[in-house]
């Protein structure tokens, strides 16, 4: 049996392939955000306002999904001037040095419907170690444009100091001033972009 082929791979392969498909992330409707308790007792808010990724995502079994991701550091906003600056020092994320926060998955797994973790490699002040990310696919839709977009909501948490991240100031009443914790929130919406991939199996239809 003759078995159609591009770029050196059979259609079954692309085809398999295909159920992966290609998407960006909508920095407009995207939201990555992170929040630390302060003085012990209150917690300041803050986010990234610039950022990029790739998803393949396997609708079908989210579990065939990856992820990729990059932070620039200097985009960081606590709505204060003056607290984003000392973020951006050595104290903290040292962006001159280390101007971005990078991820990348490894594996996925199911935790129940709709509900995974996703497990991988985050790097912050050039400091690469694992975390596993509470993840929730909401499933995809149609935008009034066309365009098919997808729902992913994430939650984690981890120690800052495991990258490095050490500044503190004792309190006189005990604890400290930043927490070591930091909660991470991200609302994404990613937006499907063909591929060769599926163009060469569009063709071969």
């Amino acid at each position: 049996m003759f078995l159609p082929r591009h770029g050196g791979e059979t259609l079954p392969a692309l085809m398999e392939r295909e159920r992966t498909m290609s998407w960006k992330i909508d920095n407009v409707h995207t939201h990555v955000s992170f929040s630390v308790k302060h003085m012990m007792v209150t917690t300041v808010r803050g986010k990234f306002t610039s950022y990029r990724g790739t998803v393949r995502l396997d609708p079908k079994d989210f579990t065939r999904s990856t992820f990729e991701g990059e932070i620039d550091v200097a985009s960081v906003d606590t709505g204060n001037v003056d607290r984003d600056n000392h973020l951006r020092t050595n104290d903290f994320f040292d962006a001159p040095n280390h101007p971005n926060i990078t991820f990348k998955s490894s594996r996925i797994e199911l935790k129940d419907a709709g509900d995974y973790v996703v497990h991988g490699d985050l790097t912050i002040r050039g400091v690469t170690k694992p975390i596993a990310l509470d993840v929730e696919f909401l499933g995809t839709s149609k935008s009034p444009y066309g365009q098919t977009i997808a729902g992913i909501g994430v939650r984690g948490k981890l120690n800052r100091k495991d990258f490095g991240v050490n500044f503190n100031a004792l309190l006189e009443t005990g604890g400290v001033a930043v927490s070591e914790t930091v909660k991470l929130e991200l609302d994404i919406e990613a937006i499907e972009v063909k591929d060769e991939v599926s163009n060469a199996v569009a063709a071969t239809a």
